[in-house]
C-alpha cells in the first residue's frame, strides 16, 4: 500500500481541484463496489431505515418534537 504523505502540500487551486476530483472518483468507485457486493443495503445515503430494524430513541423523539415546535 502506498502512502500519499510524500506529496508536497499545495495551495494551487488547480492542483487542489484535480486532487479533489481524483478522491471523488475513488469514492464513487468504492461506493459502486460496495453496492454491488452488499445487495440489499440502501443504495443512497440518507435513505430511511425501516423502523423494525431499531428501537425508538426517546431522546431523539423528544428533540424531533422540540424542533417541530420551533419551526
Amino acid at each position: 500500500m502506498t502512502d500519499d504523505t510524500s506529496k508536497q502540500l499545495t495551495n494551487d487551486p488547480e492542483e487542489l481541484l484535480t486532487a479533489k476530483q481524483e478522491v471523488d472518483k475513488q469514492k464513487a468507485q468504492f461506493s459502486s463496489f460496495v453496492r454491488s457486493v452488499s445487495g440489499d443495503a440502501p443504495a443512497e445515503k440518507g435513505q430511511v431505515v425501516e423502523p423494525q430494524h431499531r428501537e425508538t430513541d426517546q431522546q431523539n423523539n423528544m428533540k424531533d418534537v422540540e424542533n417541530r415546535m420551533l419551526e
